[in-house]
């Protein structure tokens, strides 16, 4: 039996079919917690915590807390004044609507994001000097007097929730490939587009492109099994969006194929579904292959090339951003297992120096393990028979790991 405390019935004055309903006196209760999940849960423990939340400001610096504090009335200026041209527009027809938005975003809206970028630079010479404890503690509080603000953004709105566990999510990464203004307001679209013109965004649709020319380029050049397909295994591989550059015709379809590595059930039905619009498209099969596996249970695996076979071309973009450097180690010299001789392997990791790391860390609540290019090639070291060498995309936001495993006798 389960005791709740006091309540009374309430009568209804709905012709529902219900006499009433049952309030309980002293404690709230979540009944979807309760029928649904057996759990007594009280919603006044939510405010367990505040005394310690309201605390939190007593460790933040005074010059940060003023400037949270200016940041954050000086865009809500902005957000009045941008909201009240949605207000004057909201009767106009669509297409009035977004032309007039649209004038309003490429003058005045480009000045607030030029203002946004000032303060992002100032934000920078702020916490430069902070130890990992101070930066915790202080995007903390950054989120929380911002936080209204920064769920107007679509974009950040997401990476700060995590729907998915994670940041880094496929749903984030549709976001940035397509690189629009999206929200419902002026205000909604230049907060959502600001980090979308980022370096760290720009070095994403960078690196998409990078992987898909260079899986094109050994299309051409395929010297390992020149009468095979070339066998490739994509580590991590979110939706797998760069499949799309790379089969262009139904021709190229014969000449890969794809073993796709992720450890969330979403994202490998995301790629399942972006195979399938492919194969019908060109009306012909893809060979592909899924694998539903973590970093950890991957490395544990002992006869894992009796069970996955050898691949010529092995890439992943994002998922050593989040690994330590004897978790990175151990994942590249598995992979490297698994690499066929001759055979190649991309893997990258943002720079120590991405410019837009305070961008991400603050407002995104989006935290990675950064490296610098010797740190990277440490991880190779113990690799035999291995040509290994960094290199950057454009911005130099994020590098690569080349690795190459070299032919017998060669």
């Amino acid at each position: 039996m389960i005791k709740l405390g006091p309540c009374r019935l309430i009568p209804s004055n709905l012709n529902n079919g219900d006499d009433g309903r049952l309030v309980f006196l002293k404690d709230v209760y979540d009944f979807q917690s309760l029928f649904y999940e057996k759990k007594i849960v009280k919603v006044q423990s939510n405010f367990i915590n505040l005394p310690l939340i309201i605390a939190h400001k007593e460790k933040i610096k005074k010059g940060f807390r003023e400037f949270t504090a200016n940041l954050t009335y000086d865009i809500n200026v902005y957000k009045t004044l941008f909201d009240q041209f949605d207000t004057e527009i909201k009767d106009e027809p669509v297409e009035i609507r977004e032309a007039v938005q649209q004038a309003i975003i490429d003058t005045e809206g480009r000045k607030f994001m030029a203002y946004l970028d000032e303060k992002l630079e100032e934000l920078e010479n702020l916490v430069q000097n902070f130890s990992n404890d101070e930066h915790e503690r202080h995007g903390f509080y950054f989120r929380k007097q911002l936080w209204n603000i920064i769920l107007s953004s679509a974009f950040m709105k997401r990476t700060n929730i995590k729907p998915r566990g994670y940041a880094g999510d496929s749903e984030m990464m549709q976001m940035v490939y397509r690189n629009c203004y999206e929200g419902d307001t002026i205000f909604a679209k230049l907060m959502h587009k600001h980090p979308m013109e980022h370096p760290a965004s720009q070095a994403v649709r960078s690196r998409r492109k990078l992987i898909s020319s260079r899986l094109i380029d050994l299309k051409e050049n395929h010297k390992i099994n020149p009468d095979n397909p070339l066998r490739v295994l994509s580590v991590a591989c979110g939706p797998g969006f760069e499949i799309t550059d790379i089969l262009q015709s139904p021709a190229d379809i014969d000449r890969y194929h794809f073993t796709l590595l992720d450890q969330d059930p979403s994202a490998l039905s995301e790629a399942q579904g972006i195979i399938s619009q492919l194969e019908a498209r060109f009306g012909k099969k893809i060979q592909a292959g899924y694998l539903n596996d973590s970093v950890r249970t991957m490395i544990a695996k002992r006869q894992i090339q009796e069970n996955w076979g050898f691949f010529d071309y092995i890439y992943s973009m994002g998922l050593f951003d989040y690994l330590t450097p004897p978790a990175a180690r151990a994942v590249i010299e598995k992979l490297y297992q698994l690499l066929s001789p001759g055979g190649e392997m991309i893997i990258g990791n943002f720079h120590i120096k991405n410019p837009s790391r305070c961008y991400m860390e603050y407002w995104c609540d989006w935290v990675l393990y950064y490296r610098d290019e010797e740190e990277f090639l440490e991880l190779t070291s113990k690799l035999e028979n291995c040509q290994a060498r960094v290199f950057f995309e454009n911005t130099g936001s994020q590098m690569f790991l080349h690795v190459r495993k070299e032919m017998p006798n060669n």
